[in-house]
């Protein structure tokens, strides 16, 4: 990427780059469904009010990446707390939401930026303690 367009994508936002809010729409949907399909990932979201998670999602992602959409949804770390969210689960659940948006058509420079973006959350997702090995 010329460092012209670099230059346009951020004076649009990544939010206009990727499509806006259908793309983001078509990215929670699709989000959800390998979440739920991830035999790791699917217990925590047994039993949620999906429609509500979708739309907290939708107005979080947006805001995250320069949307018009204001998230007014609980603090990261409120919201996850006692979940017992691993670091392994928090990488796969960015690298679904990478994944989708790569299948949606996101540029490869767009999808680093929003990985280091969600990579600052990871001290608030994540809430179980680090994995030791065995027998230590």
């Amino acid at each position: 990427m010329s460092r012209h367009a670099s230059r346009q994508e951020d004076a649009m936002g990544v939010f206009d780059t990727i499509g806006g809010a259908p793309v983001v729409r078509a990215a929670v949907d699709e989000l959800y469904a390998r979440l739920r399909g991830d035999a790791t990932l699917s217990e925590y979201f047994v039993d949620l009010d999906m429609a509500r998670l979708k739309a907290h999602q939708r107005s979080f992602i947006a805001a995250a990446i320069g949307g018009p959409e204001v998230y007014s949804g609980r603090e990261m770390a409120v919201a996850h707390r006692g979940l017992g969210i691993t670091d392994d689960d928090f990488d796969a659940v960015v690298r679904h939401l990478v994944d989708t948006l790569a299948a949606l058509g996101a540029p490869t420079a767009v999808l680093a930026r929003i990985g280091t973006r969600l990579a600052r959350l990871r001290r608030d997702v994540v809430t179980a303690p680090p994995r030791t090995a065995l027998g230590a």
